[in-house]
């Protein structure tokens, strides 16, 4: 699955706690840079003036509810 969410670097921490709190995988990349969403510093790195695209394989209530209440319009 993937979705797109808007993020500003005050709201890194919530969301790799979110990230860190699910046992599979997830990724997080704008372009063609990806990185791990449970890595602070990884998601620091990225361009937060743009939608992220992310990316993950299972499935974790808290996340989706997170992701929800940050997604934006494809």
């Amino acid at each position: 699955m993937s979705k797109l969410i808007k993020l500003s670097p005050n709201q890194v921490k919530d969301f790799v706690s979110a990230a860190t709190k699910c046992d599979f995988d997830v990724d997080i990349s704008y372009n063609r840079f990806t990185v791990d969403a449970k890595s602070i510093l990884g998601v620091f790195g990225l361009d937060f003036r743009q939608p992220l695209k992310v990316s993950y394989r299972g499935f974790n209530e808290d996340f989706e509810n997170y992701l929800s209440e940050h997604s934006v319009a494809c």
